[in-house]
Parts: structure tokens; sequence; C-alpha cells
């Protein structure tokens, strides 16, 4: 009798990380333990996403092309396996860079515009009228990446949920066009912690505003930034009651201690009064203390070994061509633009 698990085909997921810095504990609890897990379940490829890197940072492309090969060593210390999941890059696969071009058509300004996601990343970046044109594109550039390998579920965050959308009428542009269901529509992926507040407790953590714990960080830096995290600020003594709410530690402990009844333990003790912000911190710190030093070792032997992850890197990327030209043979046909095949 023939195999059932070999005859039902995966469903396929896409998700991939700019290369503008190396990755952080943002990244980990956000998308990198989900992708973890995903692939051993899915039909998962990660595009490292040198094109899109360049899109506010055109001026320093430098800043891109010294981290691609930090951000596949992240990859790998935290648990992808390449055997089972396509690691590829994004400039290396030039239908990508085609399919945007043909989606661009497809789509006006305005609605660029009004994609919420962009609007609020355009607000961020401060960069008043002088936006970069690959800016606000990147969400068609982020359509050519799912489309282009058939992928229906997408890992994102809540404030990505636009650029899904968005995809979706592309799909339905195109394939109204081609009078077929040449492309698929995909739906998001949620993770349960969406964005993790930076020590301060002010804004996310994030690679450009370096306010991050990256995923290599020294026991003394790891340190550090937990004994500065924002805490309550009206907790002045042990014995006087706590906000847990906005309290950045707190929201650390329920991100990464595996042990979630003690931490909800530990949040009632505050409250009333009696625990310290001394002591949290410290149970918070061993807690990323013994997840992150395996992490950083791993990584240590990986970026130590260049030859190995530019060959990962290849490998991936020569798969995935193969796979995106496909649908990019069908997108052309859509319009018309094989004309040599004709």
């Amino acid at each position: 009798m023939q195999n059932q698990s070999l005859t039902i085909k995966k469903e396929k997921i896409l998700t991939g990380d700019r290369a503008t810095g190396q990755l952080h504990l943002g990244h980990f609890v956000g998308s990198l333990q989900q992708r973890t897990a995903l692939q051993h379940q899915y039909e998962q490829t990660i595009l490292v996403a040198d094109l899109q890197g360049l899109t506010d940072n055109g001026h320093n492309p430098h800043k891109v092309s010294s981290n691609i090969l930090n951000v596949v060593a992240d990859y790998l210390a935290v648990g992808i396996d390449p055997q089972k999941t396509t690691i590829c890059l994004q400039s290396a696969i030039p239908a990508l860079s085609e399919l945007t071009m043909y989606y661009s058509n497809l789509v006006s300004v305005a609605r660029l515009q009004r994609n919420p996601t962009v609007k609020n990343e355009i607000a961020g970046k401060s960069f008043g009228s002088s936006i970069p044109t690959g800016f606000l594109t990147y969400p068609i550039s982020q359509a050519a990446d799912i489309t282009a390998f058939k992928a229906t579920l997408i890992p994102v965050g809540d404030d990505q949920l636009p650029m899904i959308e968005q995809t979706n009428e592309i799909v339905r542009k195109l394939n109204y066009i081609a009078q077929d269901d040449i492309l698929v529509e995909c739906r998001p992926l949620l993770s349960k912690v969406s964005r993790l507040p930076s020590s301060d407790g002010k804004s996310k953590m994030s690679k450009s505003m370096g306010n991050c714990i990256l995923l290599d960080s020294s026991e003394r830096d790891i340190s550090k930034a937990v004994k500065s995290m924002y805490t309550d600020p009206s907790h002045l003594r042990v014995e006087d009651p706590g906000k847990v709410e906005g309290n950045v530690v707190f929201t650390y402990l329920d991100a990464f201690h595996p042990d979630a009844a003690y931490v909800h333990e530990l949040k009632a003790r505050y409250q009333q009064g009696g625990l310290g912000d001394g002591t949290t911190k410290k149970i918070l710190e061993e807690c990323l203390q013994e997840i992150l030093k395996p992490i950083r070792e791993r990584r240590k032997t990986f970026i130590s070994d260049k030859s190995q992850l530019i060959e990962i890197l290849r490998s991936g990327s020569q798969k995935s061509q193969e796979e995106s030209n496909q649908v990019l043979n069908s997108v052309k046909n859509a319009f018309g633009l094989n004309f040599f095949q004709l």
C-alpha cells in the first residue's frame, strides 16, 4: 500500500527578513521560533530580502550586503534546517523583480499611499517628501515574493495584515486578466507576540533604532539590557503595589519564560506588593541567558564558516529560481508577453 503521507501535498509558507542587521529577540519570539516549528509541517521558504533592505538604504548599500550572511547564520543558530526549509536570496531570483514590474501596472500610487503599514512606516522613517520609490512600492515587491512561490500561508504580525490584503488584490486582478486562477490567494498566520517593546518601553525592538538584544548578545550585554528595563515608576519600594501593564520586564517574562503559571504568580505578588523590581529582573535575566547562550555558541560556529553559508544560499536560490520562473511564465502569458513562445 502506498504511503499516504507521501501523496499529501504540504501547504506552502513564505516568510523572510530584510538584511539590514543581525536578528534580535523580537525576531526570535515574533517569527523565528514559529518558523523552526513550522518547517516540520509545511513546505517553507525563507527569503533573505536584500532588495527590500535597499528601499531605505540605497544611500548605504553596504549595510545590506554586509548583513546577508549574518541573517543566514542567525537562522541556522535558532534551529532552522536548510534540509527542511529553503533559504534563498531575493536578489538572486530575477523573476521576483520582473513580477514586481508587471504587478506595478495593476496598483495605483493612491492605493499604495493608503496602505496603513506603508503610511506608518513612512511616518516612522521621517522621509518627508523624499520617499524612495522602492519604499513606497515594496507592498508590490512583497506580493511578487508571495505569489512567485504560490505561498498560501504567511506568518506576520498584525501590523502587516494590510500587506496580505494588497497581495490578494493583485492576485484577483491578475487572475481576472488571465481568466484563469494562475495565482493563489494567501492568508496570514499571526504570531503570538507580534511586537516586542524595547527595554525602555517607548517603541518596539528595532535593528534600525539600535535598542534591541541581539541573538549573539554577550552575557554582559544581556545583563545590562535587563537592568535598564522600564518597570513601574511608581513602584518605589518592595512593599508598594506595582503595575504589570506597560511593565517591560513582565512583557518579556510573558514572552520568554517557559512557566506561565509561575509568571502569573509573580504578577499577583508584584501587584499586591512585596516583590521588588530587582528580583523580577534577576528572574528575567536568568531566563534570557539560558535561551541565548546555546544560540550564541551555535551562531559563532556558523558565522566562522562563510563558505557553508554561501552554499546554503546558493542552493536555495537555485531551487527558488526554478519555482518562481514557472509562475513568471504564467504571468507573462496572461499579459501576452511570451512573444517568442507564441
